[in-house]
């Protein structure tokens, strides 16, 4: 691994998402007006608001990077970028932890957007602080980054690509903790929980909003961090340079 070589394909990943209005909006709007939305769904039940808020919270920015990452690194592959790059000093590592920190500079962007809105504007509780779930919430965003990193090798269109969204990130969102609580699901669906990464961004978003600041949540946090550094692995592992 290259660091120059790394911090220059952030810095071009950057340049791309600065040219692409539509993808900075889904990025940085799209989150923001979600929670914004969700609030006025429940303009007359403020308590659902204050149970599912700080989860959702979390859950949004997972969702959007999933999508545009995906897509993004499917479009290196298919404009014959990737193979281009590979050709050069670049190794694939560079190419992904570039992404990677391109990505959380957005996703800190993200997540200071949506949090001055939620917790200013609509005045949702943060129970145990503003910075826990922040941290929580950009975690929530890497891991979308880079599971969408891993599963664009799988895709070879944008319609693929797009397809892995209720395949593979809805089952999480079914099985994370929020519709149900995941000690009274039968067996299966309970072990399947426990490994999916998502809900340990759920369960941490949970505690803070008990204020239970602990040990715990140190630990929901490190599995998330966890996950996103085998997600990248493996999406270094399985990447091709072009789609056949």
């Amino acid at each position: 691994m290259n660091l120059r070589i790394t911090f220059a394909t952030a810095v071009r990943v950057l340049r791309q998402l600065r040219g692409d209005r539509r993808t900075m909006a889904m990025l940085l709007v799209v989150p923001t007006a979600l929670m914004v939305l969700l609030r006025y769904v429940y303009d007359d039940a403020q308590q659902i608001f204050d149970r599912i808020g700080l989860p959702l919270f979390g859950i949004f920015p997972f969702l959007t990077m999933f999508l545009v990452t995906s897509v993004a690194m499917l479009r290196e592959r298919t404009s014959g970028t990737l193979e281009r790059l590979l050709t050069t000093r670049l190794a694939k590592l560079d190419l992904l932890i570039g992404y990677a920190l391109a990505f959380g500079v957005m996703a800190l962007a993200q997540v200071a957007l949506a949090s001055a809105a939620t917790f200013g504007w609509l005045g949702l509780d943060a129970g145990g602080g503003v910075v826990w779930v922040a941290l929580l919430a950009v975690g929530s965003a890497l891991l979308g980054m880079a599971l969408g990193l891993f599963v664009s090798a799988f895709a070879a269109t944008e319609f693929q690509a797009v397809q892995f969204m209720p395949a593979f990130v809805l089952p999480q969102f079914l099985l994370c903790g929020l519709l149900v609580p995941r000690g009274s699901m039968p067996g299966v669906l309970n072990w399947a929980s426990n490994i999916m990464p998502l809900s340990y961004a759920v369960d941490g978003m949970q505690r803070v909003q008990q204020s239970a600041v602990d040990r715990a949540l140190a630990a929901d946090l490190l599995v998330v961090a966890g996950a996103v550094i085998v997600a990248l692995i493996l999406a270094a592992a399985t990447l091709r340079r072009r789609t056949a």
